[in-house]
């Protein structure tokens, strides 16, 4: 109806000489934002629906930007857009993308500070901390917070139930039943308790058997990532300020803690063990077999066999809490002639469109105002009563820097970081802190290679 209106008004003006046809043409051209869609989620056939639903919604209530949407398969994605970059064809908008997505086109974000600085765009709706997660220095804010999946800790309540344990602590900084810290430590005393062999022996037994493990403990859910283990012990960076590959001291103990938990106290499965069918073939909690899991918010697509279990605090190291973060947003690239029509576009993903695309995602809303209906329908689907307040509550603790963080010749780095991983996890005979001497010299090497 708007553009109807405009249409009408412009042609009267023409008629009446106020307006020439030349004007006349060129009041009736949009700019036209490009969307793309790939680089993260957004490829299915309900997410496709919702993002075209918010074009054809954005577009009907726009006169002057013509949104327009392109979705590249995710296995396509990374290299079409260095093609269309290297053409000087590059979109306005990308996202949904997280941080490990945006990370190959490091650089290439536009600061949106001046945006926000010029519009008034209130940052106060967000938490600061994640609106603080998008700053990175020299390049400045390079996304405003939108979907965001924190690290919580799931247990199994009917094993803790049936070991006669008391629960973790929801409630961060809060110690455990027994009075002593809800850390690392106790973890780890509460996971030996809980792994259990054919024979009743548990871990903390010299008679436990552990070739005949039936129940474990503790489990990294579908947590591979070298970086995202180590930050179980407190956020860090692989690259020191001057771009050189380091590994934190705090990240070799979260590590070695990792590596002695598999191969030594034997309460977290190995790769070989999480394959298993005991472990429901690679998704070990959900196979009733697992006590504890420490995973992301987005695991509770996944969980479908074990009814009664809840989420509780993060524990921490050395008195430290830190909740790793998963976060998804919409970037504005640099290149982009458009930047405030742009601008004008992602500020409509999280507003106005912003809970049709959220719905679509299955994300939790950064926007505190919004979160009571997201955890309003996992409720319909676990209604066994799970602490989400936890969920609010872990978003106070984001590593920063990212686990995901940029580092030099990031493909390459990040391959070598995943041969590394497998290693740990399938090979408890290595000598791990000279395997990670050995990957930093490797790294440093291929950081090189771009220097």
């Amino acid at each position: 109806m708007r553009k109807k209106v405009h249409l009408l008004l412009v042609t009267a003006l023409v008629l009446s000489g106020i307006l020439s046809v030349g004007s006349f043409a060129s009041a009736q051209d949009p700019v036209v934002i490009n969307w793309y869609v790939g680089l993260g989620t957004g490829g299915n056939a309900d997410q496709i629906e919702a993002q075209n639903k918010i074009v054809e919604e954005f577009n009907a209530s726009h006169d002057d930007i013509e949104l327009q949407l392109e979705i590249v398969d995710n296995a396509l994605a990374y290299d079409t857009l260095k093609t269309k970059i290297a053409a000087g064809e590059a979109p306005d908008i990308v996202g949904p993308v997280g941080i490990r997505g945006a990370n190959d086109f490091a650089g290439i974000w536009l600061d949106l500070q001046p945006l926000v600085d010029s519009t008034g765009y209130d940052l106060t709706q967000f938490p600061q901390s994640l609106v603080d997660f998008y700053r990175v220095e020299g390049e400045g804010l390079v996304g405003l917070p939108f979907a965001v999946y924190p690290q919580v800790f799931y247990y199994n309540r009917d094993l803790f139930d049936e070991a006669g344990l008391e629960y973790p602590p929801h409630v961060y900084g809060e110690p455990y039943a027994d009075g002593e810290p809800w850390d690392y430590n106790k973890v780890r005393e509460l996971a030996m308790y809980l792994t259990v062999d054919e024979d009743g022996h548990d871990a903390s037994m010299e008679e436990f058997d552990p070739a005949k493990t039936v129940q474990f403990g503790f489990a990294e859910q579908w947590l591979g990532d070298t970086r995202r283990i180590a930050t179980m012990f407190g956020a860090g960076s692989i690259t020191d300020e001057e771009g050189n590959a380091v590994m934190p001291e705090h990240w070799r103990a979260s590590l070695q803690w990792t590596f002695d938990a598999m191969w030594k106290d034997h309460f977290l499965p190995n790769a070989d063990q999480e394959a298993s069918d005991l472990l429901a073939a690679g998704n070990p909690f959900d196979s009733g077999n697992v006590a504890m899991a420490q995973t992301f918010l987005w695991y509770t697509c996944c969980i479908s066999n074990v009814e009664n279990w809840d989420i509780a605090a993060v524990p921490s190291y050395n008195g430290n809490i830190t909740s790793a973060l998963h976060a998804d947003t919409f970037r504005i690239m640099a290149s982009t002639e458009h930047p405030e029509e742009a601008f004008e576009v992602l500020t409509y993903f999280l507003g106005e469109g912003s809970a049709d695309l959220l719905q679509a995602y299955t994300a939790l809303p950064a926007r505190v105002e919004d979160q009571e209906a997201f955890f309003a329908n996992l409720d319909e689907r676990y209604p066994q009563g799970v602490d989400w307040q936890v969920v609010v509550d872990s978003l106070q603790y984001p590593d920063n820097p990212s686990h995901e963080a940029w580092m030099p010749n990031f493909a390459k780095a990040d391959a070598r970081i995943a041969t590394f991983s497998s290693l740990f996890r399938t090979d408890g005979t290595i000598d791990l802190q000279a395997e990670i001497d050995t990957l930093i010299t490797d790294l440093q090497a291929i950081f090189d290679e771009v220097e």
